[in-house]
């Protein structure tokens, strides 16, 4: 055990050390001390209370039911209507810890968000090692961690997926398939357009993949066809796309109807409306960036006049990219407090349209209605959570692995002033994460 630890020591140096030391904390901290579970009991998110069968009858102007109630035929106690017109006003109570704990999938939505700020936390503390130690032999752990954030939000959503595809109604599962469907038809057109237009690299980092195949194909005495093979890895990558596109399909209808709801809830603020107009947009802006024609090309090649101006080179253009998808993803993390509030309010505002129908309704059925969205409040935090999270994480591992400031430069085999090979990125994987986020 011992030899053990020190080989992975020496491997990894201290950013294995703080790694581990991270991991103890997350497990010994997490029943006192939990980001995910403050950020919903924080005292800002306020849930709406079920009214009781003697407040609602106490509003129809009837007695309240004695426990001796009125049999029918069949033995079974008469329910209790009232008229949906009644002046119901629900009573509104701060969410606390022991009302979260009740939740659906709150135990997967504290873990995952909990691990999520330990990334975070590890992912800092690598850059600001590597911009003091030159580390440029040692692996950098801040990676690792990223992919394993990225991957525990796919099984997350997967999760969340599977419950939709266990309901007896099928319209969800539907929904599902249908996104799925659409992702890969987009996907597939997406990875036939050029490296002129959208700029992924996953041509350079298929040339480096098959290479490094080739020579051990070779090696091993097989012999392989490359253009077989690149077809296969992007039909290969087309479903990874429509896998994720099947599981962003509600965190998408969700973040839609939530914005409407908050933007209306704001209305008498101009300002929290700007950054939610802001937010929402935000991943149209991501796309816009890596269409080279209009990003790269035009800020490369600005024309002015008769002259064109450089207003930012390669380098310092593959930075801001991917810092302002940063500030994008923290600024949409702001507003997740409008977005469940907001969100929160569809029991009062089911209430309301209740009050403008005709006829009778059944009390439990109105007690249901409002007890089903506060259950159902983690489930729709992780569905807006998670896509930040994805875009964010995969980001960073992007900028880890290669086109951050640290190492933007591009490592062909034949130049002469090729760097060492531990200071080059890894194209296959700057390439996958690139198509990740956009």
């Amino acid at each position: 055990m011992l030899y053990t630890f020190v080989y992975f020591k020496a491997l990894m140096g201290v950013q294995l050390v703080v790694s581990l030391l991270a991991v103890s904390i997350m497990q010994r901290m997490a029943p006192h001390l939990s980001i995910a579970r403050w950020l919903l009991c924080n005292g800002s998110l306020f849930r709406f209370k079920h009214p009781s069968e003697g407040e609602l009858c106490t509003l129809a102007g009837k007695q309240i039911p004695k426990t001796s109630r009125r049999q029918n035929g069949h033995g079974e106690s008469k329910p209790l209507t009232v008229p949906k017109d009644i002046d119901l006003h629900l009573e509104r109570a701060p969410v606390n810890v022991l009302d979260a704990l009740v939740l659906r999938f709150f135990v997967e939505y504290q873990w995952l968000i909990d691990f999520a700020v330990y990334a975070t936390g590890i992912y800092l503390f690598t850059e600001g090692y590597y911009s003091v130690v030159d580390a440029s032999k040692e692996v950098n752990i801040a990676s690792i961690w990223c992919v394993l954030t990225v991957f525990f939000c796919l099984r997350t959503l997967y999760l969340l997926m599977s419950h939709y595809f266990r309901s007896e109604e099928g319209g969800e599962r539907s929904v599902c398939l249908a996104f799925g469907f659409l992702s890969l038809l987009i996907a597939m057109l997406v990875l036939v357009v050029r490296e002129d237009y959208l700029e992924f690299g996953l041509e350079p980092g298929f040339t480096s993949l098959f290479d490094s195949f080739e020579v051990f194909a070779k090696q091993q005495g097989y012999e392989w066809s490359v253009p077989f093979t690149k077809l296969s890895v992007k039909l290969g990558l087309a479903v990874i796309c429509a896998f994720i596109g099947a599981l962003l399909s509600f965190p998408g209808l969700r973040l839609a109807q939530t914005h409407l709801d908050a933007v209306q809830m704001n209305a008498d603020r101009p300002i929290i409306q700007i950054l939610l107009h802001m937010s929402f947009l935000s991943p149209l802006v991501i796309l816009v960036m890596w269409v080279k024609p209009i990003a790269r090309d035009f800020l490369g090649n600005t024309p002015m006049g008769k002259t064109s101006v450089t207003l930012l080179s390669s380098s310092a253009f593959n930075s801001v990219r991917l810092w302002t998808i940063v500030v994008l993803c923290v600024l949409r993390l702001l507003l997740t407090r409008y977005h469940l509030q907001a969100y929160l309010n569809l029991a009062q505002k089911w209430v309301e349209q209740m009050k403008k129908e005709a006829g009778r309704i059944a009390a439990i059925d109105i007690q249901r209605k409002v007890t089903r969205v506060f259950c159902y409040l983690t489930v729709v935090t992780l569905q807006y959570l998670i896509p930040i999270l994805l875009v964010l994480f995969s980001t960073l591992a992007l900028k880890s692995l290669g086109t951050g400031p640290r190492t933007i430069q591009t490592c062909p085999a034949d130049s002469p002033h090729r760097p060492p090979p531990e200071t080059c990125p890894d194209v296959t994987s700057v390439a996958l994460f690139s198509t990740v986020v956009w």
